[in-house]
């Protein structure tokens, strides 16, 4: 598993932007996958992870009902879409695979961060 995340970039308050994750080697495995994120100065905090076959998702407080995960398998590629984001979603943000195909604490591969900006 390789993951590569994109998508970041600056956006006012009240804007949305999609994060986009690849993974660009599969393995036999059905990974959940999750999105974390950490501002400076803060520890990484989980944001929202979504099932193998995307029957299941699961999201921090701070974000539901305004992002969304989603997974294309056939593409191999991760969403996040992030709605009215607000100056406390700024923070680097990175994509991680489970080792399980259902929802769990545990991530094994992590990708590398996109920074997302939030100007109030």
């Amino acid at each position: 598993v390789q993951l590569q995340a994109c998508g970041g970039g600056l956006v006012q308050a009240g804007g949305s932007l999609r994060l986009s994750c690849a993974n660009s080697k599969r393995t036999s495995s059905n990974n959940a996958m999750g999105w974390f994120r950490q501002a400076p100065g803060k520890e990484r905090e989980f944001v929202a992870a979504i099932s193998w076959r995307g029957d299941s998702k699961k999201y921090a407080d701070s974000v539901k009902g305004r992002f969304t995960i989603s997974r294309d398998n056939t593409k191999n590629t991760l969403y996040l879409q992030m709605n009215n984001l607000k100056p406390e979603d700024a923070a680097v943000y990175y994509c991680a695979a489970s080792l399980t195909s259902s929802i769990s604490d545990t991530y094994r591969y992590w990708g590398q961060g996109t920074l997302v900006t939030v100007s109030s």
